[in-house]
């Protein structure tokens, strides 16, 4: 038998901006992380999550 088996993994790390709004705040770290700029590793690991899929 083959089972679908998948592998999901939890990275979050908090970053804190200076911004006019809560949008520009959001925008300026999507913009960050797009470029690279933030780049989570394994020390912002949270959780792992195992499902298997069933037919």
């Amino acid at each position: 038998m083959v089972f679908q088996v998948e592998i999901s993994e939890t990275l979050q790390r908090i970053v804190s901006i200076e911004a006019e709004s809560e949008n520009a705040a959001y925008l300026a770290v999507k913009n960050m992380y797009r470029n690279e700029e933030i780049v989570l590793a394994d020390s912002d690991y949270i959780d792992t999550e195992i499902e298997i899929f069933k037919e």
